[in-house]
């Protein structure tokens, strides 16, 4: 199912986890690389890029700033509510986890702060989430040649529009010392992203773990250097199913902080999510709905609620 790479070649699917996790790298003029991806989206709905562009001096600057933040008194923190901070509590429906985190609307408009290292943080910010952004563009091109889907920019236009409903979270999980006597204390329970896509960067701290099969969860092994891409809720219904959103959590580590930066590539809130293709019986497995709807039903819910479930075609 996962193919070495050959040093002296540019084979895009590689096996460096020992546990089946498809790596992905990016370079769209290689028309394989569409081919591990589309497969990957569909066995996994997950994956790992390599070679992606994006300096390390934007990953390292974001992540020596969010760790700055994280470090100050809780009560400090708690102060800056303008920068969405959040602590323990994941939504309104009773979820919790050990994390905190800052919650960022992108497009929202930001007034400047007097604190200077709170404004320098927002700049940082600004870089990585137009790199970031990118990458996702990119890849979400990619898959819309694998599937055959025209034009080109079917998927990625979502995330290009002025009104694009995209998010971006910095989450900080502090070591925890019962994690090994409770056994996989959660740091983020099991859910999967109700957006079109998703991109994540951690630092070298393990913790995620994704779930394949039938949830058989597998840890996905630390890389600080590459980011792992999510298939969204929507994602899998524009697919009409044929791309699975991925189910996945964070466990707490008992010794080391993890500090994990995620971007949620989301559509307008306007915005109309349908199959763009039909199944082999040439069935649409989920009715219309618009991002509106979809994101008002995922924030009512628990995390491991399968949101879906109710925008499923009754035909």
């Amino acid at each position: 199912m996962v193919v070495l790479s050959k040093p002296e070649t540019e084979h895009l699917f590689l096996s460096g986890t020992g546990n089946g996790i498809p790596i992905i790298e990016i370079d769209l003029s290689n028309p394989e690389s569409k081919e591990h991806l589309i497969k990957a989206c569909e066995e996994f709905g997950f994956f790992k890029v390599i070679n992606h562009g994006i300096p390390m001096d934007f990953i390292s600057q974001l992540e020596s700033e969010a760790l700055k933040f994280f470090s100050l008194p809780l009560s400090e923190k708690q102060e800056a509510t303008f920068l969405g901070y959040g602590n323990k509590r994941i939504g309104d429906n009773g979820d919790v986890g050990w994390v905190e985190y800052l919650l960022f609307t992108i497009n929202q408009q930001h007034s400047n702060s007097h604190n200077h290292n709170y404004n320098y943080l927002r700049g940082v910010l600004d870089a990585y989430i137009s790199a970031v952004q990118n990458l996702a563009c990119q890849i979400l091109e990619m898959m819309a040649e694998g599937l055959r889907i025209q034009p080109r920019n079917v998927l990625s236009k979502f995330l290009k529009d002025e009104e694009s409903d995209s998010v971006f979270r910095l989450n900080h999980y502090p070591p925890c010392a019962e994690a090994e006597e409770v056994n996989n204390r959660i740091g983020f329970g099991e859910h999967t992203d109700p957006q079109i896509i998703s991109v994540l960067r951690s630092n070298n701290t393990t913790g995620l773990e994704i779930s394949v099969g039938n949830k058989n969860w597998v840890p996905v092994p630390a890389d600080h250097k590459s980011f792992f891409i999510n298939v969204g809720d929507s994602l899998q219904v524009m697919t009409n199913g044929r791309f699975k959103s991925v189910r996945h959590r964070v466990v707490a580590n008992s010794v080391k902080s993890r500090v994990s930066m995620i971007y949620f590539g989301g559509p307008p809130l306007s915005e109309k999510i349908a199959p763009l293709m039909k199944g082999e019986q040439g069935e649409s497995l989920y009715r219309e709905f618009t991002w509106f709807e979809y994101k008002k039903s995922a924030f009512n819910s628990r995390l491991a609620d399968n949101r879906l479930r109710l925008f499923q075609s009754t035909l």
